[in-house]
């Protein structure tokens, strides 16, 4: 058989193919009148008709989070008003965490502390935060040690946190 005519047939295959194919009915004539131009116009549209998908409906989970506003939460509001007089570095409501930055009293300059504070929970329980208070001791030729203290701070930082968290708690109570 001559090529010419073999790609001839190939070809003529192919454009019945796509002919074939266009006619099936994928894909549908719209006019511009009906479709708005703007993309989030057509999202807003697309989205009123129930057309789309998105990631949580398609493996079956539907809501489930309870997301809750900082000032809302107590616990949250508590542990940031008793560690303002500190610099923050990090405040991170959605991962939980505060860190502060080194603090250093007037009087011992040589001695600097950084609270880290982790939530484990939004209930008002004494294990629902973990708090970890960092020491830093520098000598005179500026050589610093580092150590987690376990001492009384940690204990009144917890006792100072859940009581102002109690009292947070009764005051949105009673709104």
């Amino acid at each position: 058989m001559n090529i010419s005519l073999t790609n001839s047939i190939k070809y003529l295959f192919l454009a019945l193919l796509i002919l074939s194919l266009s006619n099936c009915g994928i894909y549908k004539k719209t006019s511009s009148r009906e479709v708005p131009t703007n993309s989030m116009e057509r999202a807003k549209k697309n989205i009123a008709e129930g057309k789309g998908i998105s990631i949580q409906n398609a493996f079956g989970k539907r809501g489930g989070t309870n997301y809750e506003f900082s000032s809302s939460n107590p616990m949250w509001r508590a542990s940031l008003e008793t560690l303002d007089f500190m610099p923050f570095t990090t405040v991170d409501y959605s991962g939980g965490i505060i860190i502060t930055d080194w603090y250093t009293n007037e009087t011992k300059t040589k001695e600097s502390i950084k609270i880290t504070l982790r939530f484990l929970s939004n209930e008002i329980r004494s294990d629902s935060i973990k708090i970890i208070v960092h020491q830093r001791l520098c000598s005179n030729d500026n050589s610093c040690n580092t150590v987690i203290l376990n001492s009384k701070i940690k204990e009144e930082l917890i006792a100072s946190i859940l009581q102002k968290a109690v009292i947070f708690e009764e005051e949105l109570k009673k709104k």
